[in-house]
């Protein structure tokens, strides 16, 4: 390592922050990626003295630890066998559908399993070789779960502390896995376990109790180690860089795109979007089906109405999401065919990636957002649609199934199963009157600014800095008894509703 041997904040995602970008003539440049976590994270590692774990993005040996933008940059390296099955296949194929609802079914592998494993130990082993001693240790999401114990047992002087980005599934989905004693055994080796929302934190304590037989009380669970440990698990819900990116809104650059791309469009007097990663979780088809029956109904047309959908691509590998590129481009070429005029398209389908001030200027256009996921740990998309919109103007359509509902429910709320009222609840957003639209927005945008992403990540790491940890710090000592959990009064950043 050049940069420091070690460091007193280690971050550990699946990815790293950068992309590989090789230029024409040759030479490599590493650019930021454009991820909801990078986002995140960024400002939270932005002047502190941090490295973070990860994965590279490409099969084969991983490149030396580097620095880039002030952060320095420690790569794990996975074959394409180790792709295919602990990323593709146990992290995306088996539990990424139980953890949404088993929207489709979910695939049981031994063999993933264990390069899961292995996958995680790797992690682990790079994680204790940068962690400065007593050093804070933050893992994030489902790719890692086994990682916080496998840490504690190299490196029992670190603080630990884990963070679900995706829904923790109820105890009667989760049973399924056939490897649910290890993953819950795994996530106990944190000392801090942060949820999306409430409902997720209890999901996992009831699965500790349930499954593990463990005493539970509130949201601490006392592990069955020696000496016992007691573990907290609750909701702080994920944010945005509110400041940054409605400043990049107000620039005249992205207010200037924001009106060629409506007049590209034609004009339209509503002009709907959707901007989701290509996924089946998202609800694309259920919107595609509303939006079709009401061109069908005769409640909307051409040119009077557009939709923008972006689609970024996603796990392109996997069967469930080949299907479903297919069904969606199959649905829109359908509904354009039936509904399109000459220069009217009903439906614009982009299936890539924007950067972030193509992205603004796409919000500030939008009438009507359609943020209608059939089940989302958070969806930050929504909070930067309401957080672009610094004119008060546009309507948040929000699904009750995503993390964000919690805390944006003032917003033109559905259940995106039910068709009918999906239907009802856009022609709402279309017709409520400009007026009280302004009133509803300048209260999502007030929200959202009071709970960015540097509270969020303040709030994570106080409640990790509290949880009870007595460190050994030397080689063979005895670990002593931890010390009593304290109250949990840490009121979650969520409405109950």
């Amino acid at each position: 390592m050049s940069k420091h041997e070690t460091f007193d904040l280690v971050i550990a995602a699946n990815r790293l922050p950068v992309d590989r970008v090789v230029q024409p003539d040759g030479t490599v440049e590493w650019h930021r990626s454009p991820g909801g976590l990078v986002t995140a994270m960024d400002s939270v590692m932005r002047g502190r003295d941090g490295a973070w774990v990860g994965w590279a993005g490409e099969a084969g040996e991983a490149p030396e630890p580097f620095e880039e933008a002030g952060m320095w940059l420690h790569p794990v390296p996975l074959d394409a066998d180790e792709i295919a099955q602990y990323y593709e296949g146990l992290s995306n194929d088996t539990l990424w559908p139980i953890y949404h609802d088993v929207i489709v079914p979910a695939r049981f592998h031994r063999a993933w399993w264990r390069v899961y494993r292995t996958v995680n130990e790797r992690f682990a082993d790079a994680v204790s070789k940068v962690a400065a001693e007593g050093a804070t240790v933050w893992i994030h999401d489902y790719q890692l779960q086994l990682v916080p114990a496998l840490v504690r047992e190299r490196r029992p002087d670190v603080k630990i502390g884990w963070f679900n980005h995706i829904p923790f599934p109820p105890v009667e989905l989760f049973a399924q896995l056939p490897w649910r004693q290890q993953i819950l055994e795994g996530l106990l080796g944190a000392d801090y376990l942060g949820f999306q929302r409430v409902a997720d934190a209890g999901n996992f304590v009831r699965a500790c109790r349930q499954l593990l037989g463990l005493t539970t009380k509130g949201e601490v669970v006392t592990t069955s180690s020696q000496p016992a440990r007691q573990v907290r698990a609750s909701a702080v819900p994920i944010s945005i860089d509110y400041a940054e990116l409605e400043a990049l809104s107000r620039t005249p650059e992205v207010r200037a795109r924001a009106k060629e791309i409506r007049a590209s469009l034609g004009n339209p007097k509503t002009l709907l979007l959707g901007v989701d990663r290509l996924d089946y979780t998202k609800g694309i088809r259920h919107r595609l089906k509303a939006y079709e029956e009401l061109l069908a109904d005769g409640k909307i047309a051409p040119p009077d109405i557009t939709f923008v959908q972006v689609a970024t691509p996603s796990r392109e590998r996997v069967d469930a999401y080949k299907r479903l590129r297919t069904e969606i481009e199959t649905t829109v070429g359908r509904i354009n065919g039936m509904y399109s005029g000459i220069g009217a398209a009903a439906v614009h389908y982009l299936h890539h990636s924007y950067p972030r001030e193509e992205m603004a200027a796409l919000f500030l256009a939008a009438d009507v957002m359609l943020v209608t996921p059939l089940r989302d740990g958070m969806n930050l998309v929504a909070k930067e649609y309401v957080t672009c919109r610094h004119d008060l103007g546009g309507a948040l359509v929000l699904s009750e199934f995503t993390g964000a509902y919690h805390e944006l429910h003032q917003a033109f709320v559905c259940n995106p199963h039910d068709i009918e009222g999906l239907k009802n609840t856009i022609l709402r957003a279309i017709q409520t009157d400009p007026k009280d639209k302004r009133r509803i927005m300048r209260s999502l945008r007030r929200r959202i600014a009071n709970h960015d992403v540097q509270q969020w990540a303040s709030r994570f790491l106080a409640n990790l800095d509290a949880a009870p940890h007595k460190p050994r710090r030397k080689a063979g000592e005895e670990a002593q008894p931890d010390a009593q959990a304290p109250p949990a009064t840490d009121s979650p950043l969520v409405h109950r509703s």
